[in-house]
């Protein structure tokens, strides 16, 4: 659950957010994704039916995420594996074709912290292409002008502290007035290894 605004020591002055699950649901980028991509083998493998996979491709979604999702889908519809390339390819750039909404909770959170003057940063995980796909097709309110992105992967993987150091050190960030804000044992292992303050989503 997304905290209240009021629920954070007023003196911090640093928010540092994952993006993924956190800000917005990753599902809502993924299935449009995969939409895209079924889509697109129905009009070059007319064999297949785009709503026959989109089905199969949300029901294996919802109990494993995209863990082996291009495996199943090979197994189950003998997919070509040429076709993975262009499951990637879409992953990375694809214009989706409604935007991205954040959570409600987390509008009305990043919106209080705006108000209040207080510093946003956006450090989130996965392929930096990706992840800025993602940031580019999302609906921030006119508050994309006040975020500052950092991308992990282009440091090392957390619990690596090498990509928030230097999100702090860049920003010149007072560390007990620093927060960040995520939803994995890795985020929570990666605020204590830098020694700044830590909120769990859950």
């Amino acid at each position: 659950m997304m905290p209240n605004y009021q629920d954070f020591d007023d003196n911090l002055n640093a928010f540092i957010f994952e993006l993924d699950d956190v800000l917005l649901p990753q599902k809502d980028y993924d299935l449009q994704v995969y939409y895209l991509f079924t889509n697109f083998l129905e009009y070059l493998e007319p064999q297949y039916t785009a709503s026959h996979l989109l089905a199969f491709i949300t029901k294996q979604y919802l109990q494993f995420g995209n863990q082996n999702m291009f495996d199943a889908l090979q197994k189950t519809f003998n997919l070509d594996a040429k076709y993975q390339q262009n499951l990637d390819l879409l992953f990375s750039n694809a214009k989706l074709p409604l935007k991205l909404l954040l959570f409600k909770e987390a509008l009305d959170l990043l919106q209080q912290i705006v108000v209040n003057r207080k510093q946003v940063y956006i450090l989130t995980s996965g392929l930096a292409q990706t992840q800025l796909n993602k940031i580019q097709q999302t609906e921030w309110n006119g508050l994309d002008k006040f975020l500052k992105v950092y991308f992990v992967d282009e440091f090392a993987p957390k619990p690596g502290t090498q990509s928030l150091t230097y999100l702090i050190n860049e920003n010149d960030l007072d560390l007990k007035k620093t927060v960040l804000i995520g939803k994995s044992s890795l985020d929570k292992n990666l605020a204590k290894a830098a020694e700044i303050n830590y909120f769990e989503i859950r």
